[in-house]
């Protein structure tokens, strides 16, 4: 090597460790993030790891942020509970899975309300930013929250289309709310987060579940069930939340870019991430030899005039506790009808 290559190197290795100095320098904040999807999964890599470089990006590595996959900084009942209590400074998690918590949440969960995640979301945000749902969440500051697209009903080997199909089978449902709807369409509902599914049915311990296609391909669920029906009576409501001690200890500067990285942006990214990851979903369900079951127009008239009962007992439930149910339900159809328009 040449006296200049060697001077050219010398400074530009002595440049790269003076630039390494100052990125590590650079983290004044570190932000532990946690989720209970697989780290292989679209969550992970479109809404997670895109959010985490947004804030070092916008923040230029004064924030660094971790992620932390498949429920390796607490389980995901606790998701909320390890926000609120510095566990994790983020998490990402389903209001459901605390029963009783969040009850004007959970009406997005009711049947029938949207045919997308992006319209669902859309409207579950506008919800929380028209401050419904502010007691609901005072513990914690929320980034986001948004729902998944349609879910439908899997099970292990029993082909589903009619009621009677359903009667007596052990399906896990994922919230009190999608458990009310799935006892009165006259199967036995069993409470469990999504990971536990794959070893639960396998085992035998349920004969099925209910999720959307994208998260049966996500949880590869679709090697131990081969019966999919087309539902699409429920969706779910996720937040992503952040403990507020250590959102209010920044400064106002980062506070900006986690401000400039919450609401109406991430919230549709979540949701239409649904929509466009159900059809890779479906695609792999269909290539593992998975059978798609139709309900017939009629026989599902009877499926909606369930959930439509199941909607009347849960929003006179909270009235019946002093809660807007009914004009928090009509206040989501607005919304809704406002985000398929602004969707469009």
């Amino acid at each position: 090597m040449s006296k200049t290559l060697k001077t050219i190197a010398s400074i530009a290795l002595a440049g790269g460790l003076v630039a390494g100095a100052v990125s590590a320098q650079a983290a004044d904040v570190k932000l532990r993030l946690a989720h209970f999807m697989p780290q292989n999964s679209w969550q992970n890599d479109k809404m997670f790891m895109a959010w985490k470089k947004a804030v070092e990006e916008q923040s230029e590595g004064r924030i660094k942020v971790t992620v932390f996959p498949a429920q390796t900084l607490g389980k995901a009942p606790a998701g909320y509970d390890n926000a609120k209590n510095g566990i994790a400074d983020i998490a990402w998690t389903v209001q459901g899975y605390t029963a009783g918590r969040f009850p004007l949440s959970q009406i997005m969960e009711l049947p029938n309300l949207f045919d997308t995640g992006a319209v669902g979301s859309c409207a579950f945000q506008k919800l929380y930013e028209s401050g419904a749902l502010d007691e609901e969440y005072k513990e914690t500051k929320v980034l986001y929250v948004h729902t998944h697209s349609p879910g439908h009903l899997h099970t292990k080997d029993t082909a589903v289309t009619t009621l009677d199909d359903l009667k007596g089978l052990k399906i896990r449902r994922p919230t009190e709310v999608i458990g009310g709807l799935l006892t009165e369409l006259g199967a036995e509902p069993v409470g469990m987060p999504a990971p536990e599914i794959y070893a639960n049915v396998q085992r035998g311990v349920i004969d099925g579940y209910m999720l959307p296609w994208s998260a049966v391909n996500s949880f590869r669920a679709y090697e131990v069930s081969k019966q999919h029906t087309d539902f699409g009576f429920y969706s779910l409501a996720f937040v992503t939340t952040m403990n507020k001690a250590k959102y209010d200890s920044l400064p106002d500067d980062l506070k900006k870019v986690i401000d400039d990285n919450s609401g109406m942006e991430w919230s549709v990214i979540a949701g239409g991430g649904y929509d466009a990851a159900d059809e890779v979903g479906l695609a792999k369900i269909k290539e593992e030899g998975g059978q798609i079951n139709i309900i017939a127009p009629e026989e599902r008239k009877r499926w909606e005039a369930v959930a439509d009962e199941v909607t009347k007992g849960y929003l006179a439930e909270l009235d019946g506790k002093n809660l807007p149910g009914t004009e928090t339900y009509n206040k989501v159809k607005g919304y809704i009808a406002e985000c398929r328009t602004e969707l469009n």
